[in-house]
């Protein structure tokens, strides 16, 4: 094959994007279609599973014909998804039981606080590396089970499937031939052993998940299945598979210990690698896979926030106070330095290192000059300070041993003042390199490896390349004395204070 491309799916949570990557790993087109968001009650976020499906090969379908690529072309195909989303579907039809439970839904937060209660959270941490939160897709699994008619009885009958949405793609992709996930995606579903690589029999019986419905877990960089020759004109090999922020790390090139990149997109997600051997957090982070190739896992620490470009979205829907989410950042340098406004934006919840699934937002110090600058302002803030909280937590658990570069990727990092204000927060530089899509970058990485077209990871990192390195220029009492009004807002908002 002359020239091949890579085909990258990036499922995420508002959208679906095809990129098609050139044998030298540039951008050759994109094609993005959203779909729409389901919020049935407070707390719970859903997606229809048909719209997750039919995006993705809308998607795929118009990035090859805007290049003009047909699938004989295309050496390997790639997956990243939106992590933790939870989907059961009939294993002969693949009709859904029900909507996906996306990873922000908090309906199962009162099963999380009974397991707590019963003691089970050291034996669940020690196991998976995660904690008893909603954000993780066990608990939403045996809500389906117990919730919707029939699924549990269809279960034991075998008749249905369990997958996050990489699975839920893949099955479809191939026509029902692969029931599959990553090692990534399996070590976000409370279920997974991620020191013994495999179904951890004893979170099955905690969480009454029969096991014969979960997916084989496989390595990053692996034989996925072929996709139905129908879809696309001819059959494409599905290589590389990683959750979102996994794919990230990887398309940032964060393969040595310490080395921490950070994503802005609808929530946060900090992960530093550190290496073949898994670090306990002490201070509320996950442990978690990075990576996983040729069988050896590398581990990370994660700090989940749930919302940083949400509360920009938050701003312009629900407030109405911008027409467009790019002018957030024109109306924060307008906002005035003298006032002090500070959005805490728990709309679903705190994740790391708070993990409080019942507090929700609040502003604080507001005047009667507050404004819409100001709104804006403190919303781009809160990303840096949620940020700061992450990074305060890792360097604790490490040692201080952690790089002090953050490298920087999603929507978000494009904003010069949102990362200028995370630089100073941090009291750190922060890297942002000339590729932005480093989710989709990295699923493509991934596949093009496998199949060939690629270089090896040690070549791979030589091809990461800088666009703007952003330094600290806020004195250190400044930085500390934001630092400390962020934190006294949070104590505030917190339900378990």
């Amino acid at each position: 094959m002359t020239n091949p491309f890579i085909l990258a799916i990036d499922q995420g949570t508002t959208s679906t994007r095809a990129i098609l990557f050139d044998h030298q790993m540039q951008v050759a087109t994109t094609a993005q279609r959203e779909f729409a968001q389901h919020f049935p009650r407070s707390g719970w976020v859903e997606h229809d599973p048909a719209d997750l499906w039919q995006t993705t090969l809308a998607t795929c379908r118009q990035a090859m014909d805007q290049a003009g690529v047909e699938a004989g072309q295309i050496a390997a195909l790639g997956i990243t998804n939106q992590r933790e989303t939870t989907v059961v579907w009939d294993k002969t039809t693949g009709e859904p039981v029900s909507n996906a439970i996306v990873w922000q839904d908090r309906r199962t937060a009162d099963f999380c606080a009974s397991l707590r209660a019963g003691g089970h959270e050291a034996d669940v941490t020690a196991t998976t590396g995660l904690l008893l939160d909603p954000y993780f897709s066990g608990t939403k699994l045996r809500w389906i089970l117990e919730n919707i008619e029939g699924a549990r009885a269809r279960t034991n009958l075998g008749e249905l499937l369990f997958g996050t949405v990489d699975s839920y793609l893949i099955w479809h992709l191939t026509g029902g031939a692969s029931h599959v996930t990553d090692a990534t995606n399996a070590a976000r579903t409370l279920l997974y052993d991620i020191h013994k690589g495999c179904w951890s029999e004893q979170m099955c019986k905690l969480l009454d998940i029969p096991a014969s419905m979960l997916p084989r877990v496989l390595n990053c960089a692996d034989d996925f299945g072929i996709t139905d020759p129908a879809l696309f004109g001819a059959a494409i090999p599905i290589f590389g598979v990683a959750g979102d922020q996994q794919a990230a790390t990887v398309g940032q090139a964060c393969f040595e210990p310490g080395m921490l990149k950070s994503t802005y997109g609808t929530g946060c997600f900090a992960l530093m690698n550190t290496g073949q051997s898994p670090v306990a957090s002490q201070n509320r982070l996950l442990t978690t896979i990075a990576y996983q190739l040729d069988g050896k896992p590398t581990y990370a620490l994660e700090g989940s926030i749930f919302v940083a470009g949400a509360v920009v979205q938050w701003l312009r829907d629900g407030l109405k106070l911008m027409a467009d989410a790019s002018e957030s950042q024109a109306l924060a340098e307008q906002a005035d330095p003298e006032q002090d406004v500070v959005i805490v934006p728990a709309f679903t919840g705190l994740g790391a290192p708070y993990w409080d699934a019942d507090c929700r937002g609040a502003v604080f110090g507001l005047t009667r000059g507050s404004g819409t600058p100001e709104f804006a302002r403190a919303a781009l803030e809160s990303v840096g300070f949620q940020t700061r909280d992450l990074l305060e937590a890792m360097q604790a658990d490490m040692g201080n041993a952690g790089q002090a570069v953050l490298r920087v990727d999603g929507g978000m990092s494009a904003s010069d003042w949102t990362m200028q204000f995370l630089s100073n927060i941090l009291g750190a530089p922060v890297d942002r390199p000339t590729v932005l899509e480093t989710t989709a970058l990295g699923a493509a990485w991934l596949a093009g490896m496998r199949a060939g077209v690629y270089p090896d990871m040690a070549g791979f990192a030589e091809t990461w390349n800088l666009d703007r390195q952003f330094t600290p220029d806020m004195e250190e009492t400044d930085r500390n004395a934001r630092y400390a009004t962020w934190k006294d807002a949070v104590s505030r908002t917190l339900s378990t204070r």
